[in-house]
């Protein structure tokens, strides 16, 4: 019977997987740059010099600092100082009293508060972990985007999602309406931009996806993204004094290149062409925070080539995500840098839920996984391409998460006896029994203004 339950489960990894796994990202392949750098002209050129710097300003020396403030920040907002009694739910004050559904310190900065649309731009304060220097378009005007339509991606029209996003200056970015954006090419992000989709029901969807390329400050916030595909490319407008020929879009949802300091939050994603969040040539600084991802084989790529040592610097924050149904590998698969996974929770996965190359730093703090029920891929974890006697040195922890359904994550790199973080981290995380509350209200929230979000 042994026999035939492993043959039964081969023939479901050939017939099921297969097919998913031949799509590979297109990232990883080993001409990606060359070929996508061979259209730079001059201007491009000169923002990737710019971006390596920023970026390499944007990186933590004390990455383990950084993780601890957000534990910190849980961890007060769970207990309070009076018996380590929980602290979940705020209450409201004066007119508006009553309790605020708010479940983690990111929500808890702006959530409450029933004036939220007047007061927008105090959401890029609330933003923890290795994104929380981003300030997007914090102190620049108001742009209303108007019209769904992307008829002229060279020339955009005034109103347009793509107006909006290549205007050189700081911009927050918010819609008059609910509407759904069929992008016809990459919508190409510049600078200190938020797009806030608080209080309209905004879709990107069935068409190309969002690229932050080479720019810095960028804030993506309350919108829908999927059935993203790839686009031929050609000339498109990516600044407000500059359009260039573009090679085929790789069919991201959202694709993270050579940038620093982005910051998604409650965004609902799933089933794009390539991945959902890609993050790649020597991105840091990033926190992608309150998500909802369902519907997708390849999720997250953080590091597209073992060659690319530049993504040592990358530094990336997960926190109160949900990875949910329908979800297959890669949440994330890291090369390099330090991901500092916290409060997620993993329903579901078909092969595995978190895995790496080229020694990348995993820190999981309390999070839950739910372990399929094919006993043979209840493993959270995979070390890809690399024997045992290498990977058992990678630094792959697991810290109060709650492994459920036969979960079970192999650790590696020496144990944390000390937990090594400063002062600031008050009281070791809470456990992933709390993941539930915590990440309750993940993906697009359905903000009504005048009241509490």
């Amino acid at each position: 019977m042994e026999k035939i339950h492993i043959l039964l489960h081969l023939f479901y990894l050939v017939v099921m997987l297969l097919p998913i796994t031949l799509h590979a990202n297109v990232k990883e392949k080993p001409d990606y740059f060359e070929n996508h750098s061979k259209v730079f002209d001059g201007y491009w050129k000169e923002k990737a010099k710019i971006a390596e710097q920023d970026n390499k300003a944007a990186y933590f020396r004390d990455p383990y600092s950084v993780s601890s403030n957000l534990t910190s920040s849980v961890s007060e907002l769970i207990t309070m100082n009076n018996g380590g009694r929980r602290n979940l739910i705020g209450h409201l004050k004066g007119k508006n009293k009553g309790p605020c559904q708010a479940t983690n310190p990111i929500d808890r900065c702006w959530r409450c508060d029933p004036n939220w649309a007047n007061n927008r731009q105090k959401l890029a304060d609330c933003v923890l972990g290795f994104g929380r220097n981003t300030k997007g378009g914090k102190g620049g005007p108001i742009y209303v985007v108007i019209d769904p339509s992307d008829s002229d991606v060279v020339n955009p029209k005034p109103g347009t999602l793509r107006h909006a996003v290549t205007r050189n200056g700081p911009l927050w970015i918010i819609f008059s309406r609910s509407m759904v954006i069929n992008l016809k090419q990459e919508l190409i992000m510049t600078s200190n931009k938020t797009i806030d989709g608080r209080g309209s029901d905004v879709h990107i969807a069935h068409g190309a996806g969002i690229t932050i390329q080479f720019i810095k400050n960028v804030i993506i916030h309350g919108i829908k993204v999927y059935n993203i595909e790839v686009h031929g490319g050609g000339l498109i407008r990516d600044a407000e004094n500059h359009f260039g020929l573009r090679t085929q879009s790789d069919g991201d949802g959202i694709s993270i290149f050579g940038s620093s300091n982005i910051w998604i939050d409650h965004v609902s994603m799933k089933n794009c062409y390539d991945g959902l969040i890609d993050a790649i040539m020597g991105s840091t600084a990033i926190t992608i925070s309150n998500s909802h991802f369902t519907d997708h084989n390849e999720v997250m790529l953080f590091g597209a080539s073992d060659s690319h040592e530049a993504d040592k610097i990358m530094q990336i924050t997960l926190a109160f995500n949900h990875f949910g149904k329908r979800l297959i590998q890669r949440m994330p698969r890291c090369r390099f840098g330090f991901v500092h996974v916290v409060n997620n929770a993993y329903t579901h996965w078909e092969m595995y839920a978190i895995g790496g190359s080229k020694n990348p730093t995993i820190i999981s703090e309390g999070n839950k996984f739910i372990a399929p029920n094919n006993i043979h891929i209840k493993q959270v974890t995979k070390r890809e391409y690399t024997l045992e006697s290498v990977w058992k040195n990678w630094q792959w922890r697991s810290i109060n998460d709650e492994l459920l359904n036969g979960a079970y994550f192999i650790q590696s790199g020496p144990e944390l006896k000390n937990r090594p973080f400063d002062r600031k981290d008050m009281i070791k995380a809470r456990p992933g029994t709390q993941v539930g509350r915590l990440t309750r209200n993940a993906g697009r929230l359905a903000c009504k203004v005048g009241k509490p979000c």
